[in-house]
C-alpha cells in the first residue's frame, strides 16, 4: 500500500525531457497526485482519463508548443490551472500564454523546489475556489434577491474601473483632461459619439467609460470592429441571421444589436465599411429595428451607438467615400482622442498603472523603472500609442528580474534607437515633444551612460519649461518633482538662466 495521503491533487506534468519529468516527481509526489506525459498526446490521455487539477507544461516540445497545447486545454478542460515551466523567456511566448491560453503562471528555469511548490499549491486553492464559486452559483440560483445584490455588486465595481475619475490614467494638466470632461458631459445623454483618433489612443476605453458612465450602465456593451469583416458576416454579427441564409449558417444567430437591447454598441473602425454595407446600417439607425439575414420581419432595439474611427471622416464624406447621412446619425458629438506624443506628462502614470496590471497578471513583481529607463521610455516617439507603450512595458517585465528595478537593458531596440519605428510618427510644423527628445538624444549620444542620462534628463525638463511658459509649477508638477527638487535639477544643468527674459536680465 503507498504511504501516499488520500485525496491529494492531482498534478500532470508535460514535459519531453524523461529527467526532468523524474526530477519534478520526486519533488511533488509527497504533496500531489503527480502524473507525467512525455508528449501532448499522452496528456491529452490522462485528461480524458483523471480530473487534474492544474498542468505543469513545458515550452519547448518537439510536437508543438506548450502555449499551443494549454490553448486547446483552455477549450477542452477550461477549469484546469495551465501552467509553463521553460528555459526560454521569449517575450512574445509568454504574452501569448497569457492572453490566448490563459496562463496561470509561466515559471522559469532553473526553479526553486520550495518556490514552486508554493506555486503549485496557490494554483490548486485557486482550482478549488473556481470549484466553490460554480457551486455557490447554482444555489444563488434558488436565492434570487441575494444574488441580484450580488450581481449589482460586481456591476459597481466594473463601473468604478471604467469611470473617468480611475479608468482614463492620466496626470493633473493633461490634454485627457478635457477629452475626459467632454466625454462625461455627453455620458448622461443619448447623443451618438464618433471618436476620433489614432490606432492605439484608447477609443475602446473611451467607449466604456462612456457607456458606464450613461444611464445604460447596467445594460450590455458590446464591441464590433468594422474593418474585420466582410459585408455579409458583419451584416450577421451586427444584425444577426436565421437558419440557412447563407452557406455555413446551421442555426440562429441573434445579432450583438438584439443582443445590446437596453445598452450600447461601440461600432470600432467604422471608416472601413463599404457604401453598400452603409445604406444599412443607416436604415438601422434610422428606423430603431433590425432585420436579421433569412428573416422576414424587423425587431426593434434600443441602442445607443458609439463609433471610432482614425480617419477623417469629414474628409472621406467631402471625397464621397462615406455616406453624409450616416456620418451625420454617428457624429452627435466628435471628440478626438490625443495621441500619446501630444501627452508626454502623461507617461509616468501610464506606465505605472501598465506596470501594475502587468506584474499582476504574471505574477512576477518588481520594483518599478529606474530613472534612466523611463527617460528612455519618454524619449520615443510612441507611432503605437498607448497600445505600443503597454506592449513594451509587458516585454520589460518578462525579460527584467523578479523583485529588482527594470533598467535601460530591458528595453527593446526599437526604443532604445536601435531599430527604426515601424510607423512613422506624424509630420509637424514643430516636432512633439517625445520627437524632439529622440532627436536630442541622438544628439549626445556620446560620453558615460550617466552623462547621457544628465543630457536627456535636462532636454526633458528644458522641453517642458518652454510647452509651459517657464510656469515652473506646472513643469513641477507634470515631472512628479517638488518646487525645491525642480530648482535643484535647473541649478544642476544651468537651466536657471536659459528663459529669455533671464538671458536679457543677466545680460
Amino acid at each position: 500500500m503507498s504511504d501516499q495521503p488520500a485525496n491529494l491533487p492531482v498534478v500532470l506534468v508535460v514535459d519531453d525531457e524523461i529527467r526532468s519529468l523524474e526530477s519534478l516527481r520526486r519533488i511533488l509526489d509527497h504533496d500531489f497526485d503527480v502524473l507525467t506525459a512525455a508528449s501532448t498526446a499522452a496528456a491529452e490521455r490522462h485528461l480524458e482519463e483523471r480530473a487534474v487539477q492544474v498542468i505543469l507544461c513545458d515550452q519547448r516540445m518537439p510536437d508543438r508548443t506548450g502555449v499551443d497545447f494549454l490553448r486547446e486545454v483552455k477549450a477542452r478542460w477550461p477549469e484546469v490551472i495551465r501552467m509553463i515551466i521553460s528555459g526560454y523567456t521569449d517575450a512574445h511566448d509568454i504574452i501569448d500564454g497569457i492572453n490566448e491560453a490563459g496562463i496561470f503562471q509561466y515559471i522559469t528555469k532553473p526553479w526553486h523546489p520550495d518556490n514552486l511548490l508554493l506555486t503549485l499549491k496557490a494554483a490548486c486553492r485557486l482550482y478549488d475556489l473556481q470549484r466553490q464559486n460554480e457551486l455557490l452559483a447554482v444555489e444563488l440560483k434558488m436565492l434570487p434577491e441575494h444574488a441580484d445584490k450580488v450581481v449589482g455588486a460586481r456591476r459597481d465595481t466594473l463601473r468604478r474601473a471604467f469611470s473617468f475619475e480611475d479608468g482614463i490614467v492620466r496626470a493633473p494638466g493633461s490634454p485627457m483632461e478635457d477629452v475626459c470632461k467632454r466625454l462625461a458631459d455627453v455620458a448622461p445623454y443619448d447623443l451618438p459619439v464618433l471618436l476620433f483618433g489614432a490606432s492605439g489612443t484608447g477609443k475602446e476605453l473611451a467607449a466604456r467609460a462612456l457607456h458606464y458612465g450613461s444611464h445604460r450602465w447596467d445594460k450590455p456593451f458590446v464591441v464590433e470592429n468594422c474593418g474585420a469583416l466582410p459585408d455579409e458576416l458583419l451584416e450577421s454579427e451586427l444584425f444577426g441571421h436565421r437558419k440557412g441564409a447563407f452557406t455555413g449558417a446551421i442555426a440562429d444567430h441573434v445579432g450583438l444589436f438584439e443582443r445590446a437591447d437596453g445598452g450600447t454598441v461601440f461600432l470600432d473602425e467604422i471608416g472601413e465599411v463599404s457604401p453598400s454595407f452603409q445604406v444599412k446600417l443607416l436604415r438601422v439607425l434610422q428606423e430603431g429595428e433590425v432585420r436579421p439575414l433569412g428573416a422576414v420581419a424587423t425587431r426593434k432595439v434600443n441602442v445607443r451607438v458609439i463609433a471610432a474611427t482614425n480617419r477623417d471622416l469629414e474628409e472621406e464624406v467631402r471625397a464621397k467615400r462615406f455616406r453624409a447621412d450616416l456620418f451625420y446619425r454617428l457624429a452627435g458629438m466628435i471628440v478626438r482622442l490625443p495621441a500619446l506624443s501630444e501627452r508626454p506628462g502623461d507617461l509616468p502614470a501610464l506606465v505605472e498603472a501598465i506596470l501594475a496590471q502587468a506584474t499582476r497578471a504574471m505574477n512576477k513583481p518588481v520594483k518599478g523603472v529606474t530613472p534612466e529607463a523611463l527617460a528612455r521610455l519618454a524619449a520615443y516617439a510612441w507611432p503605437g500609442n498607448v497600445r505600443e507603450l503597454q506592449n513594451e512595458v509587458q516585454r520589460m517585465v518578462v525579460r527584467g528580474t523578479e523583485g529588482e528595478w527594470l533598467d535601460v537593458g530591458v528595453l527593446s531596440r526599437r526604443v532604445l534607437g536601435q531599430v527604426a519605428p515601424l510607423v512613422a510618427p506624424p509630420l509637424a510644423s514643430t516636432p512633439a515633444p517625445a520627437q524632439a527628445l529622440s532627436a536630442a538624444r541622438g544628439a549626445n549620444a556620446a560620453g558615460t551612460l550617466k552623462e547621457r542620462v544628465e543630457a536627456l534628463e535636462a532636454e526633458i525638463i528644458r522641453d517642458a519649461l518652454i510647452r509651459h511658459r517657464w510656469n515652473k509649477s506646472q513643469v513641477a508638477r507634470e515631472l512628479g518633482l517638488s518646487r525645491v527638487g525642480l530648482r535643484a535639477k535647473l541649478d544642476r544643468y544651468g537651466l536657471e538662466n536659459v528663459h529669455p527674459i533671464a538671458r536679457r536680465a543677466a545680460n
